[in-house]
């Protein structure tokens, strides 16, 4: 009886002993747990970001090269839509007052009352500036004659020289600002793939140093970089689309232009009549005179 009350006190000691050991393992496996969460956490920190962060990320974790190239994509943005909206409205304000000084020339009555038109409202588009300089060439060449180098020859040769002129000018004013959007549709997507390339190469030196290697750890940062090429065709696109409208706009208008020069050109130096019929198409009377 005595030795089964001695094992059973034993036994009770060795449990005794056990329990803070037990105890104590169960902490340090907690510990591990909540140590182990925050490393398991941060492996997946970098594709959160990008999914969550995005741009705003991309730049605050990029070195002053990618920044440098954000903010280039951001200047050739905010220079190519500047000229798309200013373009558009100045074309359209173009077009509408050509239209209206077409009509008031064709419906005038004689030359003077077209001068007097000019004159009054002054000459704010293309087509009343090609009147009113050749309109002025003719009666300059007719009452004075050729006084300098420029106005020697016939007065149809003068009126020529001057039409032609007047044609250079407004096209180059036509043609303001079209090399700046050609050449930010056509660098814009080398900027943003060259952004790329370095946020890739540094993404992969990053991956290099890190001690394991994971699918976070590579498309976190390679979707970072791959940014700076979607801005790059944000930025292109519009301009390309831009370049591409008002090259052709121009085109047209100047063949408008050109022919309205011939028209007037006919006119100052024959004598012609012109008429318009149904509103649209004009018929041309050349009035024979002598010595033509």
């Amino acid at each position: 009886m005595f030795d089964l009350a001695n094992s059973a006190m034993h036994v009770l000691a060795q449990l005794s002993e056990a329990a803070p050991a037990v105890q104590s393992g169960a902490t340090e496996a907690a510990g591990l747990a909540v140590s182990a969460a925050p490393a398991v956490a941060g492996a997946g920190t970098t594709a959160a970001d990008v999914a969550q962060g995005g741009m705003l990320h991309f730049i605050s974790q990029s070195d002053i090269v990618g920044k440098t190239l954000f903010g280039i994509l951001v200047l050739m943005s905010v220079v190519s839509w500047y000229l798309i909206c200013v373009k558009s409205f100045m074309n359209m304000r173009v077009q509408l007052r050509s239209n209206k000084f077409l009509r008031e020339f064709w419906a005038a009555s004689s030359l003077e009352q077209v001068e007097n038109e000019i004159a009054t409202h002054g000459a704010s588009e293309p087509f009343a500036h090609l009147a009113s300089h050749a309109i002025h060439a003719r009666n300059h060449h007719a009452k004075y004659g050729a006084l300098k180098l420029e106005e020697k020859g016939s007065t149809s040769a003068f009126i020529t020289r001057t039409i032609r002129k007047v044609i250079d000018e407004e096209t180059a004013r036509l043609e303001n600002g079209l090399t700046v959007l050609a050449s930010i549709g056509s660098t814009a997507p080398f900027v943003g793939l060259f952004g790329t390339v370095w946020g890739v190469y540094h993404a992969l030196i990053g991956i290099g140093l890190s001690d394991g290697v994971t699918v976070n750890r590579i498309a976190g940062p390679v979707g970072e970089a791959l940014i700076m090429t979607g801005l790059g065709l944000a930025v292109a696109i519009p301009a390309v689309l831009a370049y591409n409208g008002f090259v052709r706009g121009n085109r047209v208008y100047l063949a408008r232009l050109d022919a309205f020069a011939h028209d007037l050109f006919t006119f100052l130096s024959t004598g012609q009549q012109v008429h318009e019929s149904s509103g649209k198409a004009r018929r041309v009377t050349i009035a024979t005179s002598k010595g033509e």
